[in-house]
């Protein structure tokens, strides 16, 4: 009888702490921007300053090496921006992406890989949806600008920080890239 019940607890916890691939980044790419864009791989530059200038003006840190970054072009021209970053939810790594246009106001946001165990509610779209139109100069704090989410605590703040890093890099860094 003990085995029964210690195979059920282990095959239901195996499927609570699975990871979730939800979307790949060329899915996302398509969605944000339509299957006639292009993506040209940006890198981001790993600079004490600049790391420094972003963490002072978004509160926090830019970890270069965990963000990937594409200019979108359509018939050669940078129609914005698309990130793929990860941000620890509670205890596991959020992949979130989030595109930005090259007005700095953020298009969408979407989650690529859910790791944790709790907090899911973060991947619904009407949660999501309040990032879209959000642009640096706006406030992101939760429970004001940006819908809290019992049991998500860290998810929700961490995927929000998240997002404002990636408008203020936008801000910094590839503006001045956009035309090149």
């Amino acid at each position: 009888m003990r085995h029964w019940i210690w195979l059920l607890v282990v095959g239901f916890a195996g499927h609570w702490l699975r990871a979730e691939d939800y979307l790949s980044i060329e899915a996302a790419q398509a969605q944000f921007f339509g299957s006639d864009c292009q993506f040209q791989v940006t890198s981001i530059p790993e600079e004490k300053a600049l790391s420094k200038a972003i963490k002072k003006q978004a509160g926090v840190a830019l970890h270069a090496e965990r963000i990937r970054a594409w200019k979108a072009l359509r018939d050669g021209k940078c129609v914005g921006w698309v990130f793929e970053d990860n941000v620890i939810g509670k205890h596991e790594f959020i992949t979130y992406a989030v595109a930005v246009a090259v007005s700095g106001e953020v298009l969408d946001v979407a989650i690529l890989s859910y790791r944790e165990t709790h907090g899911g509610e973060i991947m619904r779209p009407e949660w999501l949806a309040q990032f879209k139109g959000k642009t640096v100069d706006q406030p992101f704090k939760i429970d004001v600008d940006i819908d809290g989410i019992s049991g998500a605590t860290l998810s929700v703040r961490n995927v929000s920080d998240g997002v404002k890093k990636l408008l203020v890099l936008t801000q910094m860094e590839l503006q001045d890239e956009q035309n090149r």
